[in-house]
């Protein structure tokens, strides 16, 4: 006569552990949709931090410190995309944020103090820098200690820090860029055409060093096109900076050829050149 009662606990056994196992099952499908959903929402974050629209990810992040506001990757997502939308200002505000919550590390003081440098505040900017530790030896400090350095014309300190700098990057162009920039406004043409060169061989993709080596030439009166990969359009370009630097310093024959030559070379009409030459012709 017991046995009804034996069976039905049983099942009332069964059933519970049936129970049991569906919630555990249920927990651990929401373990796995909650951890695709973090990776997923790592991958959206690195995308918007690096090839979407700035503009968009700064709403991306906006909404993502609005619900998670201590969440420090999403400031940081909000603060970076700030910058990369040229909009410094409010950069500056928000790495302001990061740099006082509870997981801010120095690299985001660094990271300040460039978009200080981006909006203007150079004293600012330099205040930063001085209050992180020494121990923090990066390439984006440094930089970013150079160019401050410069902008006081402090050039043998600028020197220091451009050097270390491009001692701690694998890709030293811009910076060796930068450094020639900045021998270029002391007057010292060659070391900032050694410099520009540098910069060239290290990414001879980089416009900007190839002009800047051809304003250096041009300042030493070298009027001549170095060696170096370039598109035509690339040359007819470097050709008028060429010609533009000669006429200003009272090279004017040499300029006008020169802008003949960057009109003869460009593949398609080179309207910068042609006015340059029409108003040495006409004047």
């Amino acid at each position: 006569m017991r046995h009804p009662i034996i069976l039905a606990v049983c099942m009332a056994g069964v059933t519970a552990l049936a129970g049991c196992g569906e919630k555990d099952a249920n927990a651990t499908v929401e373990r796995a949709f909650k951890d695709v959903n973090v990776v997923d929402e790592t991958n959206l974050s690195d995308v918007m931090l690096t090839v979407a629209d700035p503009n968009e990810a700064v709403s991306y992040f906006a909404r993502s410190v609005k619900e998670s506001p201590d969440r420090i990757d999403h400031q940081r997502g909000l603060a970076a995309s700030l910058v990369r939308a040229k909009r410094t200002t409010e950069a500056v505000g928000e790495w302001d944020k990061v740099t006082k919550m509870e997981d801010a590390t120095p690299e985001d003081s660094v990271q300040l103090a460039d978009a200080l440098i981006r909006s203007g505040n150079w004293a600012r900017a330099e205040t930063v820098l001085n209050g992180i530790p020494p121990t923090h030896e990066t390439f984006a400090r440094y930089r970013l200690e150079a160019m401050v350095a410069d902008s006081k014309e402090q050039w043998s300190r600028a020197d220091s820090f451009y050097e270390i700098a491009v001692g701690l990057t694998t890709t030293p162009a811009a910076v060796m860029n930068n450094w020639g920039y900045s021998k270029l406004t002391r007057g010292d043409y060659p070391e900032a055409e050694r410099l520009f060169g540098e910069a060239i061989r290290q990414d001879n993709t980089l416009f900007t060093a190839k002009n800047n080596l051809i304003m250096a030439r041009a300042a030493q009166r070298d009027y001549t096109l170095p060696v170096m990969p370039m598109e035509q359009s690339e040359r007819a370009q470097l050709l008028h900076t060429m010609a533009l630097s000669a006429i200003k310093r009272g090279d004017v024959e040499t300029g006008k050829g020169l802008l003949r030559e960057a009109i003869d070379t460009h593949p398609q009409h080179f309207e910068a050149a042609v006015r340059s030459l029409r108003a040495l012709e006409n004047g």
